[in-house]
Order: C-alpha cells, then sequence, then structure tokens
C-alpha cells in the first residue's frame, strides 16, 4: 500500500491548487473523472459552494487552538473528485483546519486516477468519497474518516432505507443539512481523531523511552 500512497502523494495537490483545477474545470465545462452533463454541472456547482465556504467556515477559539498544538506531524491526503458534492462541504473545513496548525499539510488526489489507492480505504466495500486519509512522515496510516459525518451518515441510510435509492429530492435535503450544520460535525469527528493519534503518540513515546 505504501507505494500507492506514495505515488498519490507524488500526483496530489495543495488546496489553492484543486481550486485553481475547479476553476480551469469550470471555466472550461468539464469535470474530473468521467464526463456527463450531470458531473460537469455539479462541478460547476461544487465550485460556486467552495468559494462561500472558503468564506464563511470559522474555527472558534478553542478549536483553532487544538489543532494549532497538535505535537505529531501529518500529512492529510484527501481522496475525491471534482463532482463530488459531499466534497464540496469537506474540503474548505479541512483547510481551515489545516491552516490552524503548522503540524497539518494537506493534500488532495483524484479517485478515479488512483483506482488502486482508493481500493485500500473502501466503505462498505464501496470506494466512496471524500475518503480522508492520515499519515505520517512515514507514509504510515494514523487514521481515516469519512466519506460523511456519523449524522450525514445516518440521513444517508436512513432515506435508503425508506426509499431504495439516493436520488435528487435527498441530495437537496443534504445540502440543507450541511448549511444548517456549517461544518461543526466535521471540525467535532476531526478533532476527536487528531486527538487520538496524539494519545497514541504518547504512549508510543512512553514505551520507546
Amino acid at each position: 500500500m505504501k507505494e500507492y500512497l506514495a505515488q498519490g502523494l507524488e500526483d496530489s495537490m495543495n488546496y489553492m491548487e484543486y481550486m485553481d483545477l475547479m476553476n480551469k474545470l469550470v471555466l472550461t465545462q468539464s469535470t474530473t473523472g468521467e464526463t456527463d452533463k450531470e458531473r460537469i454541472e455539479f462541478t460547476a456547482l461544487n465550485y460556486k459552494r467552495s468559494l462561500r465556504l472558503n468564506k464563511t467556515i470559522q474555527l472558534t477559539e478553542a478549536e483553532t487552538a487544538i489543532f494549532g498544538e497538535l505535537q505529531t506531524r501529518q500529512i492529510w491526503l484527501l481522496i475525491t473528485e471534482s463532482w463530488c458534492g459531499d466534497a464540496a462541504q469537506t474540503l474548505p473545513v479541512l483547510n481551515k483546519i489545516a491552516e490552524a496548525s503548522e503540524n497539518i499539510e494537506l493534500r488532495v488526489v483524484l479517485r478515479d486516477e488512483h483506482p488502486q489507492l482508493m481500493d485500500h480505504f473502501l466503505t462498505n466495500g464501496t470506494r466512496s468519497i471524500p475518503k480522508l486519509v492520515i499519515l505520517n512522515p512515514d507514509l504510515e496510516v494514523m487514521a481515516s474518516w469519512g466519506p460523511r459525518t456519523a449524522a450525514a451518515t445516518q440521513l444517508v441510510t436512513d432515506y435508503k432505507e425508506q426509499f431504495g435509492k439516493i436520488d435528487a429530492a435527498f441530495k437537496s435535503q443534504l445540502q440543507i443539512w450541511y448549511n444548517k450544520d456549517k461544518g461543526i460535525s466535521i471540525i467535532n469527528e476531526l478533532t476527536a481523531v487528531v486527538q487520538n493519534i496524539e494519545k497514541q503518540e504518547e504512549v508510543l513515546l512512553k514505551i520507546d523511552g
């Protein structure tokens, strides 16, 4: 797996580069991965949402302190595609977190260009995105997260049980949920993830000491 992680990182982008890619895709009426009309439209919509969230998502002082005081170097590799609606809600939040910490490096890699990497991080057997893989500098996996928060995942599960599939009506409902949540659930879950990583690293240091 490490070779796929290394290749994914080599091909990855920082957040600004990813936003530049999104802008170019919108201007050329294109998308990443397989091209169809719906994905092109979602890419344009996601770019607008990302621009808005870049301005509106904020960490509290307490959250900024938690991420700012991290002692463990981490590479946050997000596997995604431009047309993914959940990614448009997630990436701006991840970027805000990374900006708060000198020890978090956020990178973005495209799923369909790295299927072998994606297949190491399946969700219930599917290539669901976005998927966040948290690595140490030696490219060892410390944690993974995604494609959604527990609350959003429950919404998906409940809707599928009732209607059998995800449709346009549900996507609208999920968007409303994201708008009300304002990234809080993502921040809370990733706070727990990094705090657990810090605890694990403390234990390892004691053992090595």
